[in-house]
């Protein structure tokens, strides 16, 4: 199966845009993971039409609250319905079995060791300070945190969290992760 593991960082904060509805926002950096060819690709918002081809590939789409904020999102500005490609969202996993959702930061510390570097506020502060390779970074780290939590997740069944003071498993089904679906994705670019 070829996966596509992704995260974005946007330009603006729910509180400025009034609304908290994700598509209220605006996309400043993407960074897409592709399993086929083992390549981080990371863009602004003008370049986003590098990562269509891409995405158009995938048998499954792999993030961290992905369903409810960055499909969303992203679907904003391609011209096609990324719904339509299968989803796994890491967090809607874990809430589904724990109860409750967990901050990304705090399963990957736990999982697998890894910590984000940065945060999405610290990523719309440097996009106002056109600190774009800064956010470009921060976007990669995010994603190859992800990835390591879904390739721990895909080999275990389950990820960790802290309670307390102790490691606790959080048991995932991921006995459909590595199906892949027929998609009715009809395919908008030329490539």
């Amino acid at each position: 199966m070829r996966y596509i593991i992704f995260d974005l960082e946007t330009q603006n904060i729910f509180q400025e845009v009034g609304s908290s509805d994700p598509t209220a926002l605006d996309i400043s950096v993407v960074t897409a993971y592709d399993s086929y060819t083992d390549i981080y690709t990371t863009v602004t918002i003008d370049e986003l039409s590098v990562l269509w081809p891409i995405f158009e590939h995938a048998d499954a789409l792999v993030g961290y609250n992905s369903n409810h904020f960055d499909i969303p999102i992203l679907n904003k500005y391609y011209p096609g319905d990324l719904t339509t490609i299968k989803s796994i969202d890491l967090l809607e996993e874990i809430k589904k079995s724990l109860g409750r959702r967990l901050r990304l930061d705090s399963v990957a510390k736990a999982t697998v060791g890894a910590k984000k570097s940065a945060d999405g506020l610290q990523a719309v502060r440097w996009w106002r300070e056109g600190k774009i390779a800064e956010i470009k970074k921060y976007c990669e780290q995010d994603v190859k945190v992800t990835k390591k939590v879904f390739d721990y997740a895909m080999a275990n069944g389950h990820v960790k969290f802290k309670d307390g003071s102790r490691k606790r498993d959080i048991p995932l089904d991921t006995s459909t992760w590595g199906i892949k679906e027929e998609s009715a994705m009809t395919h908008s670019l030329l490539f």
